[in-house]
């Protein structure tokens, strides 16, 4: 039995592959939904027709939608309250993970009510209530296969759009509106599931309703036709379109609340707009007892202009009425109707005017544009009358008609009119989706914990009981040659308890093998799901069979508390504070701090000797600190260190601030992360100005400098001194030390000549302020201010360059040569590139930046190429971050 169970759970783990079977398995359920609703209401309706020939019309409408408009209204609000109104709405919400939900009972009811209520003469559409109950369909199906929640939408999604397509025969038009109105979504899946359930639905939908496979339909066995010259009218139809359709976008709303504001059952509502329905077509002429007959009518070019204007009247009023009480029904088909009495009519006109033209083009024109307005998917609109008629004459007309009336109504009435339905209920999607955005943002790989604790699958049983006995864990991947193979457990453990095994057994017949893993791109919703599916505590995370790390229940409660609390810069597993092992403390006697992280004795005295000319300068106290790294699987104030190397380097800087009379503080702190402990001291010791030394690149993915100092320039909030030494000073190319040398032989590299470019930046003005106390580390300075001009320019603006020199000659009383470089290049970093090798510069300073010195940090273009490909110092300066 537990090797049946793990089969089971290995089988039923979510695939990818299984998704074809799923979306062809939903295509087919949703058309058989779609061919039951249009066989049931065609029925229902066409019996209506009949028997108002036969009896008194204004009887027996008025009967007839006030009795099963009740009916259909009672259903709903007994057996399935979410199954009113259109339910593109609802489909919307659920695949927001709104508080809503959609199953088999919603679609049952759904069917039943819909079929009374679009039968009993209310104008709406059988289209949205096809594609809720495919939706609600897939969703039912999706509990009873078990699948990811990205897995599961991605199938109501699926469902959606087949019972559109099986509604409309057209399997684009489903394809389309999954991706344009509900998921917004071009992923491989996405659109696979989206197209394969689409194509089957439309293809039984045909099969089962009558039709051959032949896409030509008899209803447009009319010749159409277009013209350059009708340019202006279609764009006249587009316009009318726009304006009358966000009239009626508002008019679905406010009949909506007028409603609401009667105080009366769901029931009464539909059984009222039955009746207001029954009495209005009684009084209409005949053709108007069937909708579908009368769209066909208009399309057809039989109808005159009088029954054209009456159409989209009558159409408009009574859509208003009867979509509003929350008939079962949708806006697809009355949108269509009204769209070609319009188009109709103005095609009409045109007839009249010029003598060219078909008004059934103009009528079909009409439909997607009207459409369009109304559902505000112009591309879906222009793709389901083009499949409806398979013809190519009225792909120009279809473009110009529904993107001028989307534009116009988007100016007019912005917003999607299902979104403004369900704000009407209390549900808001972007509130709704903001857990799902939050859970789909992060993956695995930004929340594991990477360092794991492994057993080797040939250990032997009294090896894990040891292992075990000596960690908190309560399991311990199994790995053979870095492949994870399996997972051993407490739980495991115990049950050896009523099977005595020899203590040299090995753990691979004791573990479970092929347990449940998640790659590292995995979403937190699908690690989750995992989570909860599987009854699990935590999840290997596994990459090509490989154990990358390992995700818990904490890690995601961590990361999700985070969020809430506006900490939104670090995703990986929190390390614990940083510990002071070891400190020194002068007396407080400068008006600020300079911050010095030291840890590579190469380049430590000359980092000191730059910070002690500034705090010289400034007045300022030095704060230096070395930070040791321990296990995250340590605490920090738990773990015994070697603190011997740490203090003979922080004795270098208390003699360099001995002999400049300048206050020094030092100490040493254990930590998980180097760049939280710098943060932290930062924070505590009120630091304003933090130098560092830098090597120069970084191999790290997807990091400019590297994890470090990237996490420093983003978040510390003072001055940030980023120092990358040359060659001659010591270090070697690309921040590896040169070989070492003797305490005797040490010397400070000659920094003479600097070379500082500018762009009037704030980080600018931060570098020139820095200047003065960094160029006397040399004995001769020259500064050269430069700026790098395009060739297009004629006449260099060099005001920035002379500011800058008035400030270091007359503020300063710089003793040094200053003078202006103007560069003409291209690009800038190769023009300062240049200038730095033929000018044979000590030291560049980049502190100046068109779009400022943290953003091109963080991008990485200018300032990271130059430190790259010079063999110069290069000093890179970032002001402090406005904590406003």
């Amino acid at each position: 039995m537990p090797a049946l169970r793990q089969y089971l759970r290995h089988w039923m783990r979510p695939r990818r592959t299984s998704a074809i079977a799923e979306a062809c398995l939903i295509g087919l359920v949703a058309a058989l939904s779609a061919v039951l609703l249009k066989a049931g209401s065609g029925w229902f309706g066409a019996m209506r027709v009949h028997q108002s020939n036969l009896f008194p019309a204004w009887i027996l409408l008025p009967s007839f939608g006030l009795t099963f408009g009740y009916l259909s209204g009672l259903l709903v609000e007994r057996l399935a309250p979410e199954a009113s109104g259109s339910g593109i709405p609802h489909v919307k919400a659920v695949l927001a993970n709104a508080a809503t939900d959609i199953s088999w009972r919603t679609a049952g009811v759904k069917l039943l009510a819909s079929t009374l209520a679009i039968g009993s003469g209310l104008t709406i559409g059988r289209q949205g209530p096809t594609v809720h109950i495919g939706a609600a369909l897939a969703a039912q199906f999706s509990r009873w296969v078990p699948t990811s929640p990205d897995h599961r939408r991605q199938m109501i999604a699926a469902g959606a759009g087949a019972g559109l397509a099986a509604a409309f025969n057209a399997p684009i038009t489903g394809v389309l509106f999954v991706v344009e109105e509900l998921l917004r979504d071009l992923s491989s899946l996405t659109l696979g599931t989206a197209i394969l359930a689409s194509f089957i639905g439309a293809v039984v939908s045909r099969i089962l309703g009558g039709r051959s496979l032949d896409l030509s339909l008899v209803l447009t066995a009319h010749s159409t036709s277009f013209s350059l010259i009708e340019l202006p009218f279609f764009l006249l139809l587009g316009i009318l379109a726009g304006l009358l359709g966000s009239l009626f976008h508002r008019g679905i709303i406010a009949s909506l609340k007028f409603y609401r504001q009667l105080h009366v059952s769901l029931s009464l509502r539909i059984a009222l707009a039955g009746l207001i329905s029954g009495i209005a077509i009684a009084l209409l002429p005949p053709t108007f007892r069937d909708n579908s007959g009368l769209r066909e009518f208009l399309i057809t070019g039989d109808a005159s202009l009088e029954l054209a204007a009456i159409a989209f009247v009558a159409q408009f009023i009574l859509t208003l009425v009867a979509f509003g009480s929350g008939a079962p029904g949708g806006l697809f088909a009355p949108s269509l109707i009204i769209g070609s009495a319009l188009g109709y009519l103005v095609g009409l006109t045109e007839t009249q005017l010029l003598g060219i033209g078909s008004p059934a083009t103009y009528a079909l024109a009409g439909m997607g544009a009207f459409f369009s307005v109304v559902s505000k998917v112009p591309i879906t609109a222009i793709a389901i009358v083009f499949e409806m008629t398979t013809d190519f004459n009225l792909v120009l007309p279809l473009m110009i008609g529904s993107v001028t009336a989307y534009l116009i109504a988007e100016r007019l009435a912005p917003g999607s009119l299902y979104d403004k339905i369900l704000q009407l209920n209390g549900i808001n999607l972007e509130s709704a989706a903001t857990p799902k955005g939050f859970l789909a943002e992060l993956t695995a790989e930004d929340v594991m914990q990477r360092r794991v604790e492994t057993l080797g699958a040939q250990m032997m049983l009294d090896e894990a009981v040891q292992a075990f006995s000596r960690s908190h864990h309560r399991g311990f991947p199994v790995v053979d040659n870095s492949k994870l193979v399996g997972i051993i457990t407490q739980t495991d453990l115990a049950k050896i308890r009523d099977r005595p095994l020899p203590g040299d057994t090995p753990i691979s017949e004791v573990m479970t093998p092929q347990p449940v893993t998640v790659s590292p791109h995995a979403t937190l919703a699908h690690v989750l799901y995992l989570l909860d599916r599987y009854q699990l505590s935590r999840l290997p995370v596994v990459e090509n069979r490989r154990m990358v790390g390992i995700i818990t229940r904490a890690d995601i409660i961590r990361v999700e508390a985070d969020k809430l609390n506006g900490e939104t810069e670090q995703t990986g597993p929190r390390p614990e504070p940083s510990y002071i092992v070891y400190q020194t403390r002068s007396p407080s006697t400068g008006r600020g701090r300079i911050l010095v992280p030291i840890a590579n004795p190469q380049t430590a005295e000359l980092l000191l000797q730059m910070a002690a000319a500034i705090a010289r300068d400034r007045d300022y106290e030095l704060e230096c600190i070395q930070v040791i790294l321990v296990s995250r699987r340590s605490s920090p104030a738990e773990t015994s260190v070697q603190t011997g190397k740490s203090r003979k380097l922080l004795r270098q800087a208390e003699v360099i601030a001995k002999k400049q009379k300048i206050p020094v503080h030092t100490q040493i702190r254990v930590a998980h992360d180097t760049a939280q402990a710098i943060l932290e001291t930062i924070k505590e010791q009120h630091i304003d100005i933090l130098l560092m030394g830098w090597k120069g690149n970084t191999i790290t993915p997807g990091r400019i400098f590297g994890n470090v100092v990237d996490t420093l320039i983003r978040q510390a909030p003072c001055d940030v001194v980023l120092v990358k030494f040359g060659e001659e000073s010591g270090v070697g190319r690309g921040g590896f030390p040169n070989p070492p040398v003797r305490e005797s032989e040490f010397r400070i590299p000659n920094y003479d000549r600097w070379l500082v470019p500018m762009a009037g930046g704030p980080n600018a003005k931060v570098a020139i302020k820095l200047l003065p106390p960094l160029v006397s580390l040399g004995e001769e300075p020259e500064i050269h201010l430069c700026q790098v001009f395009e060739s297009k320019e004629a006449k260099p603006d060099l005001s920035v360059l002379q500011q800058a020199i008035r400030y270091l000659v007359k503020y300063r009383q710089l003793s040094g040569k200053v003078t202006a470089v103007p560069v003409v290049s291209s690009s800038v970093a190769d023009g300062l590139i240049n200038l730095v090798k033929s000018e044979d510069f000590d030291v560049v300073v980049l502190g100046a930046s068109r779009e400022g010195m943290l953003q091109n940090a963080i991008k990485g273009n200018i300032p990271a190429q130059i430190a790259n490909r010079v063999d110069s110092t290069v000093i890179l300066v970032r002001g402090e971050i406005d904590s406003k």
